[in-house]
């Protein structure tokens, strides 16, 4: 090979790998180091915990129990369709990181949006998923009376309660605000705090899953 030639070959070899460093660098999903994500609100336990059967039911009248999150990450907020701001924030949030995520590939149909109404006493199976699939027609409003939610409630370190008002209903409902993330083994992986945002949210699942 001639000088020229080998000259040639080296700056085509040299652009390849730029360009490919160039592209690997666009395609490749941006993730967060757990001290990264505790920086950004998210708090992953040491050590994941087991989640004791419970039963539940989805807005399509489908059992919701502990096989429905095997192989998914799923994302729950624990709510209610009358609440004024908190909840409709971070479920619009929610959606938002849901959409952003529908391009993203193969980690997409891994993720799961969850509704667990803390209020069925007004929140029907239909109100709940008309609820629920506004923010994402991918997401699912799950209920089930108040002794079964609070069982998986508690599993997750999620709290909720009635609390008087003066409006027609004559109680509000407190709960926590925290979306409580479950890995795709089905165990409570961690949680995000308030307040929410769609990136932290994408950032968070890519980071996990990515990892897992």
């Amino acid at each position: 090979m001639t000088p020229v030639a080998r000259t040639v070959s080296l700056c085509v070899l040299f652009i390849a790998v730029v360009v490919g460093l160039s592209v690997y660098s666009k395609v490749r999903l941006p993730t967060l180091s757990t001290e990264e994500l505790r920086a950004n609100g998210v708090f992953l336990l040491p050590r994941p915990r087991d989640i004791a059967p419970f039963t539940l039911t989805d807005h399509n009248g489908e059992r919701f129990d502990n096989t429905r999150l095997q192989g998914l990450w799923t994302f729950v907020f624990f709510g209610f369709t009358h609440c004024p701001d908190i909840c409709p924030t971070s479920m619009s949030e929610m959606g938002q990181a849901d959409r952003a995520l529908r391009g993203g590939g193969e980690l997409e149909d891994a993720f799961q949006g969850v509704l667990v109404t803390v209020d069925p006493e007004r929140d029907t199976k239909e109100l709940i998923g008309q609820y629920a699939t506004a923010f994402s027609p991918r997401f699912f409003g799950v209920r089930g009376d108040r002794e079964a939610t609070a069982q998986f409630a508690q599993q997750v370190n999620a709290a909720f309660g009635k609390v008087p008002s003066e409006d027609e209903a004559g109680y509000t409902m407190d709960h926590t605000g925290n979306i409580i993330i479950i890995n795709p083994r089905g165990h409570y992986h961690g949680f995000i705090k308030l307040p929410h945002t769609a990136e932290t949210i994408r950032l968070a699942y890519q980071s996990l899953a990515a990892s897992f």
